[in-house]
């Protein structure tokens, strides 16, 4: 009898365990959800898609894609902040979820503490772009053109709160260059506008930028990541002529803050071990991107200086939201 009842306290107490701890040898053991703070086709998309595949065949079990494209990335960041630390919400996260906290002092919560870094996947540069007609052929020349501009200067962006806008501060802020910004609402118009000859320059998303170099609309002068990338090699980096000067957008897997010490151990192995692939890596290097693959600390450390980094030039630059 008291066997018996030893055996149902046992028992009793296993049950009242916490559900990761009863099940991080086996995870994953149901579907994973890949939440992703943008639209079908972006960069953002791309990369879920591209890990979700690999994570979904390493694993024997399906990582789905959800895409949550509104409010800048924050529905995204709540409702992976809010799930489980279970290891079966996941999010994709990118700068903005950095910079959010920098433009939104109210935000429901905060982009580190609140979160389990897991890995940096990879950064990506802005390119510096300007009408074919503008007179700077070089950087150097652009430098010296801004700062004795005569009359209204003015660089657009994808919108306030853009990484394009916050380059543009950026820029501002070290040179003591004088521009107006111009926000729009996404980067297709502001391009249509620059190729246009409507304003001056734009730090623009790499792909894009390219397409319309290419086809001879737009002139780019240099990268924003601090040094050269191997897809553009001939294209300096600003900090080449503005040392100290970068601005680094990421890509990276966080989950719920909390997220068992198996289970990021479990992903991370299998997200460097994707990263490694050569057809993902070309792919990445292709759009002008680079393969990272940094450790969960690192990744943090990381994210809490482009956070403090970013809160700076909003503060200095009085930067807003739409």
């Amino acid at each position: 009898m008291e066997s018996h009842k030893a055996a149902t306290l046992f028992l009793a107490l296993v049950l009242t365990l916490p559900g990761p701890a009863l099940s991080q040898e086996d995870y994953p053991s149901k579907p994973i959800r890949l939440i992703t703070p943008a639209a079908q086709g972006g960069t953002t998309d791309i990369l879920a898609r591209i890990f979700g595949a690999r994570l979904s065949e390493a694993f024997k079990q399906q990582v789905l894609v959800d895409n949550r494209a509104s409010a800048s990335g924050v529905i995204a960041g709540e409702i992976t902040a809010n799930a489980p630390p279970d290891g079966y919400t996941l999010l994709l996260a990118y700068h903005q979820h950095t910079v959010n906290a920098a433009l939104n002092p109210r935000l429901p919560y905060h982009p580190v503490n609140n979160f389990t870094p897991i890995a940096q996947l990879t950064s990506a540069g802005l390119m510096l772009v300007l009408h074919p007609s503008s007179p700077p052929k070089t950087l150097a020349e652009f430098l010296e053109w801004t700062k004795g501009y005569k009359g209204a200067l003015n660089y657009g962006s994808a919108g306030n709160g853009s990484g394009g806008h916050l380059a543009g501060e950026l820029f501002k802020q070290m040179t003591g260059v004088k521009a107006e910004h111009i926000p729009y609402k996404g980067t297709g118009p502001a391009m249509m506008d620059l190729v246009a000859g409507q304003y001056h320059y734009n730090f623009a998303g790499l792909l894009g930028a390219q397409t319309l170099i290419r086809a001879g609309k737009l002139r780019g002068l240099a990268i924003t990541t601090p040094k050269r990338v191997a897809a553009l090699p001939e294209l300096p980096a600003v900090a080449e002529v503005l040392p100290g000067f970068e601005v680094v957008g990421w890509y990276g897997l966080i989950g719920p803050a909390k997220l068992p010490r198996p289970i990021v151990n479990r992903l991370h192995q299998e997200l460097i071990r994707i990263l490694n692939m050569p057809e993902v890596r070309e792919r990445i290097l292709a759009d002008g991107s680079e393969p990272v693959g940094s450790a969960p600390e690192d990744f943090r450390q990381f994210m809490l200086a482009d956070l403090a980094k970013w809160a700076k030039v909003v503060k200095d630059s009085g930067a807003k939201l739409d």
